[in-house]
């Protein structure tokens, strides 16, 4: 497929992650809609470009990995999940429900697809260096793919992490941030400046890149390029400028919608906006 051909499908997937996301978040009337609508462009081309899987034998164990560090934006997860055959598409009516595989944070154990439990926020990162390790020590070519909220970075076990990444020199681990610039309690200038991601990442060690979170082209080719440079002994980092609430207007850049599910009036008007796509 042409490269321009398949920008335009996966912003159409995008499209189909945010309308399915928030769908799960208005029937459950519960869930985080912000962050999970400002990673869905990442989301899209992870899941319908990236990754290396195999919906019909999750536990391939050449498979790449993916680690939601962020746990609690799951619906945009799952969304990708039943778009792409991982379970039955109708089970995305069943998020937050009793006995349901879809829990309000992602559960390995229930979830065909779901690498690992997550939702403490920080530990997600040092699940995926040592899986990275372990790909590493097994001479397996798969990579590890981690997506960490800006906020998140707040804890000291992220840096911990990156730490270790860099030692061990996992050229097979992909950290990407949602830097969407808010966190639960309000702004992460406000409550704890994360200062400069990019220049933090680099003074790690890792090999930086700092993206249009939002622009599926910059993203597609961010991808491309790591996989270029695979063998560079160090690992990756995506820092992706993102818009909390993307797509939805009354959403955008507003904390209130970190994690409170929409109305009927709300829902309605969302899904009209997402419907027309990203402007």
């Amino acid at each position: 497929m042409e490269k321009e051909a398949k920008i335009e499908l996966l912003k159409e997937r995008a499209k189909e992650l945010r309308k399915t996301a928030l769908t799960m978040i208005y029937e459950a009337n519960s869930g985080h809609p912000g962050g999970s609508l400002s990673a869905a462009d990442l989301m899209a081309a992870l899941y319908f470009d990236e990754l290396r899987l195999n919906p019909d034998n999750p536990q391939w164990e050449d498979r790449d990995r993916f680690v939601l560090s962020k746990g609690h934006v799951c619906p945009i997860l799952y969304s990708a999940l039943a778009l792409r055959g991982f379970f039955p598409y109708e089970t995305i009516h069943t998020l937050r429900k009793y006995g349901s595989i879809l829990q309000g944070h992602p559960d390995m154990k229930r979830c065909p697809g779901v690498d690992i439990s997550t939702g403490s926020l920080g530990q997600g990162i040092s699940c995926a260096v040592g899986m990275a390790v372990a790909y590493k020590r097994d001479k397996k070519d798969a990579r590890v793919f981690a997506l960490l909220g800006d906020g998140e970075t707040n804890e000291g076990q992220v840096w911990e992490a990156v730490e270790a990444a860099v030692k061990y020199g996992l050229d097979n681990l992909v950290i990407i941030v949602d830097n969407n610039g808010l966190q639960n309690d309000g702004a992460c200038a406000d409550i704890m400046p994360t200062q400069d991601l990019c220049d933090k990442f680099k003074a790690f060690g890792c090999r930086t890149f700092c993206i249009d979170g939002h622009d599926m082209e910059q993203i597609v080719s961010v991808f491309e390029k790591i996989r270029m440079e695979s063998g560079c002994c160090k690992p990756f980092a995506v820092v992706a400028k993102t818009v909390k609430g993307k797509g939805v207007s009354f959403m955008e850049n507003v904390v209130k919608w970190h994690g409170v599910a929409p109305n009927d009036d709300e829902y309605k008007m969302a899904m009209a906006e997402l419907e027309v796509g990203l402007k």
